[in-house]
C-alpha cells in the first residue's frame, strides 16, 4: 500500500493507495478515520482492484479547510470529482461509513457520470426532508426537553467536550456504538438537560474490544494532533447542505448499490425507518444484509464479512459490465 498527498482545488488529502484496475473509493466516518478500512484494503486490492482511502479533510493526516464552505455535500462532491481527475479515474465505485455513506449517497445523487456503484455501511441514506434539519431538532427538544446529538455536534460545545480528553472520547463512543455494548452502556443519541454528549455513552477504561491497543492508540495519535473539529465539520454543515441540495429532492440515485449494517449497530435502530425504505432510496439496490452481533464500527468489528460482501457485489458488477457489450453488439 502507497501512501501519498494529493491536492484538490489547493486542499491536500492524505490518501492510502493499493493495487491497480477499477477504482474503490472508500470514505471513512466519524470517529474514525481512513484506518478504518484497513483490513478491508488488502483483499480488495489482492482481487483487481484499486483501492483509494483518503483521510477526510480536517481528520487524521488530510489538511483541514479553513473555509466551512468546503465541508458541504456540494463542495466534497466537487472535491471527489477533483480527487478521481487527480489520480488519473475516469470512474470509480463508491464505499463510505457513516458519514462517508451520506457523502457517498449525495455524490451519486450529483454525479452519476463518475460514480457508477456505491456500497453503503452502518448509516442508512434517506432523501432531502421537508423542513430543515435545525428546525426539526428544534422541535424534538420542545416535544421531548432531550437535544439531539446531530444539533449538538453543529455547536463549538461538542468539539471542545470531545477534545478536553481525546483518549476517553474515543473509547468511549467507539465501544457504545459497538457490539460490545450492551443495556446502559449502549449510546443513546439524545441529551437530556445539563448532558453533555459522553453522557450518553460508557467509557469501557481501555481500548475497544475489537480493536488492539496499538490500532486504538493510531486512532488517539490522529486525533489528538487534529482535534474533533475536522471529523465534526459536516454536522455543522446540515443546514447549509439541505439548502444546496433543493435540486436533489426526490432524485434516487440509480447506480447499483449494497447496504450493509450490523445487527446490535444503534444507529440502524435509531435509523430504521431509512433502513426499511432502501428500496425505494436506492432503486438499484442489490441487498441489504445485517450482519449478527456487529455495531457501528462495522469495518473493524466485521471485516472479513465486509470483504466477502463488497467482493460478491463488486463481481457482479464485473460480470454485468460483461454482458452489456454482449448484448449491445447482439442489438
Amino acid at each position: 500500500m502507497t501512501r501519498r498527498d494529493v491536492f484538490v482545488d489547493g486542499l491536500r488529502w492524505h490518501c492510502v493507495d493499493a493495487g491497480s484496475g477499477p477504482v474503490v473509493l472508500m470514505l471513512h466516518g466519524f470517529p474514525y478515520s481512513g484506518h478504518q478500512f484497513r483490513h478491508v484494503v488488502p483483499g480488495l486490492a489482492a482481487a483487481g482492484y484499486r483501492v483509494v482511502v483518503p483521510d477526510l479533510p480536517g481528520v487524521g493526516d488530510s489538511e483541514r479547510p479553513a473555509d466551512p464552505e468546503r465541508s458541504t455535500h456540494v463542495r466534497r462532491v466537487g472535491d471527489l470529482v477533483g480527487l478521481l481527475d487527480a489520480i488519473g479515474a475516469p470512474s470509480a465505485v463508491l464505499v463510505g461509513h457513516d458519514v462517508g455513506s451520506t457523502m457517498s449517497f449525495a455524490a451519486a445523487q450529483m454525479r452519476p457520470d463518475r460514480f457508477r456503484a456505491l456500497a453503503l455501511l452502518s448509516t442508512p441514506p434517506a432523501l432531502r426532508p421537508a423542513a430543515r434539519p435545525s428546525e426539526t431538532f428544534a422541535a424534538m427538544r420542545a416535544a421531548t426537553g432531550a437535544t439531539f446529538y446531530q444539533a449538538y455536534f453543529a455547536g463549538p460545545e461538542a468539539e471542545r467536550e470531545l477534545d478536553a480528553d481525546v483518549r476517553r472520547s474515543l473509547r468511549a463512543i467507539m465501544h457504545s456504538v459497538s457490539g460490545r455494548a450492551k443495556g446502559a452502556q449502549r449510546w443513546r443519541p439524545n441529551m437530556a438537560p445539563g448532558e453533555g454528549f459522553l453522557d450518553t455513552v460508557h467509557d469501557p477504561l481501555g481500548p475497544p474490544g475489537y480493536l488492539s491497543a496499538d490500532e486504538f492508540e493510531h486512532y488517539v495519535a490522529q486525533y489528538a494532533r487534529t482535534g474533533f473539529g475536522g471529523a465534526l465539520a459536516p454536522y455543522r454543515c446540515r443546514d447549509r447542505d439541505w439548502t444546496l441540495g433543493a435540486f436533489l429532492a426526490g432524485r434516487r440515485p440509480p447506480q447499483p448499490a449494497l447496504f450493509l449494517g450490523g445487527t446490535s449497530d444503534p444507529s440502524i435502530e435509531r435509523m430504521r425507518a431509512n433502513y426499511d425504505a432502501l428500496e425505494d432510496t436506492l432503486p438499484g439496490l442489490r441487498g441489504k444484509p445485517l450482519v449478527e452481533g456487529a455495531g457501528h464500527g462495522l469495518p473493524e468489528e466485521a471485516p472479513e464479512w465486509v470483504l466477502r460482501e463488497l467482493l460478491a457485489f463488486l463481481a457482479a458488477l464485473d460480470r454485468d459490465a460483461r454482458v452489456e457489450p454482449r448484448r449491445a453488439n447482439a442489438a
